[in-house]
């Protein structure tokens, strides 16, 4: 690993955080083929993405029961404002780049095939 660089494993794979300011932070995420993150939002958190290698399925939209589905490869490039629920799935091997606001904790599971979804109370977007 590149000096300055921080891995944080995760069930579907890993990410790299290249990059991490008070202003911005620069990651690598690489998800394994068959594997997906959480279905989920942020309340500040903004972010980029760009799909280096392999491809990804993606939902996304303002609430659960209005997810657009797309698929992208290599060169696709997502902006994924606050508010917007959205979920990644690696079609295969996959790795993109994320450019984000830095509040990297700021993350509302909805749904998670690994058992992170928050359980809070109330209708959820």
């Amino acid at each position: 690993m590149t000096p300055g660089v921080r891995r944080v494993e995760k069930p579907w794979g890993h990410e790299e955080v290249w990059a991490e300011t008070e202003r911005y932070v620069g990651k690598l995420l690489v998800i394994r083929a068959g594997h997906r993150l959480s279905l989920q939002h942020h309340e500040r958190k903004d972010e980029t993405l760009r799909v280096l290698h392999g491809e990804v399925r993606v939902w996304r939209g303002p609430h659960a029961h209005q997810l657009q589905e797309l698929t992208l490869g290599p060169g696709a490039v997502l902006h994924v404002p606050p508010g917007t629920l959205h979920r990644f799935e690696a079609l295969s091997d996959a790795e993109l780049i994320e450019v984000s606001t830095p509040e990297l904790d700021d993350v509302v599971r909805h749904a998670d095939d690994y058992g992170r979804a928050d359980p809070g109370p109330g209708p959820r977007p």
